[in-house]
């Protein structure tokens, strides 16, 4: 179904293998109050720490902070010439909050997607994004409606791909057998701590397998469809490199210290140990980065090496320690 329609402009999938700064920490508060400069500043040496890193692909939603991540980040763009030439940024629509008497509920009609698209645009300084995510599944959302709006900002030249998040492999085939675009993305929870992705595969057939909600072959879908998995929430939020928790359980006591001594073997860092367990999954992950502590995202720039010297016994010590139990 990944297929462009007729006539209309290529499309080239967000590439795997690589790391994404996630700009959701950016902007100061969630309250709406208004960002400050030196939040502008804070958001201005995360970026510098990210193409310092190799990082070419941030991550936005309308929601962060209540539209001030993308507004601070619209500032660094427009203090800074040439770089938007030298990233690509992806944004989501698809969340209401605190609207029409509700503490949350999802809108992707034709019409929402169209008015937050530009509103993004607007905070971001910029015309178009590289690619248009669609928050979370809409269970009102109208396939044939989607395509539509999607179609006409393409045609618009304001987004460039589309991708998802949260979606399942049938709400993803679903949505593309009515759209004239591939789905080039779909970004979804995936960590060591955080692990129903992985486990679904292994635990088809075992009373287990009841504990995790995620569906499977979600992966799988991705896989055979060229769709890029973006990992958010990838390094667990600092639960196995230093995150102070309350009462850590033995497993992950037991894991950081094993990401620690896999760090000092490698000569790395436990954020690139992290990382590059999920990145030598054959799915091709692509970590989502949320901290807005430059030193820390530097930690990251290591994953890929990671990966490619991480042998198989390691990854999956990794996979059973954090699980606290053997694999069936």
């Amino acid at each position: 179904m990944n297929r462009p329609e007729a006539g209309g402009p290529a499309v080239q999938p967000v590439p795997g293998q690589e790391l994404i700064y996630g700009c959701m920490g950016l902007g100061g508060s969630w309250s709406p109050e208004p960002y400050s400069s030196a939040q502008v500043d804070e958001a201005a040496a995360a970026v510098d720490a990210a193409l310092e890193s190799g990082i070419t692909l941030f991550d936005h939603a309308d929601i962060y902070r209540g539209g001030k991540s993308e507004a601070v980040f619209g500032e660094v763009l427009a203090r800074t010439p040439g770089l938007r030439e030298r990233i690509r940024l992806q944004t989501k629509v698809g969340i209401r909050l605190n609207e029409q008497g509700l503490e949350t509920y999802y809108d992707l009609s034709g019409d929402a997607i169209l008015a937050r698209v530009n509103e993004s645009l607007a905070r971001l300084r910029t015309n178009y994004v590289d690619v248009l995510m669609l928050h979370r599944p809409d269970p009102l959302l109208d396939p044939a409606e989607v395509a539509s709006a999607v179609g006409q900002l393409m045609a618009e030249g304001k987004v460039r791909a589309l991708g998802v998040s949260n979606m399942s492999g049938p709400q993803i085939e679903v949505l593309q057998d009515r759209l004239g675009t591939p789905v080039v993305a779909n970004q979804l929870e995936m960590s060591l701590s955080r692990r129903a992705w992985l486990e679904s595969t292994v635990l088809v057939n075992h009373a287990e397998g009841t504990d995790y909600s995620f569906p499977h072959g979600t992966v799988e879908h991705c896989v055979r469809h060229g769709i890029t998995l973006q990992a958010y929430g990838s390094l667990a939020r600092g639960l196995y490199t230093g995150a102070p928790a309350a009462a850590p359980s033995a497993a992950e006591e037991a894991t950081a210290a094993l990401v620690a001594q896999l760090a000092a073997e490698k000569k790395t860092t436990g954020e690139a140990v992290l990382l590059g367990w999920l990145m030598k999954h054959p799915a091709r992950i692509a970590p989502v980065i949320g901290t807005a502590n430059p030193d820390r995202i530097r930690a990251c720039a290591g994953a890929a090496e990671v990966a490619a010297g991480m042998t198989r016994a390691q990854w999956y010590r990794l996979w059973v320690t954090a699980r606290g139990s053997n694999i069936p």
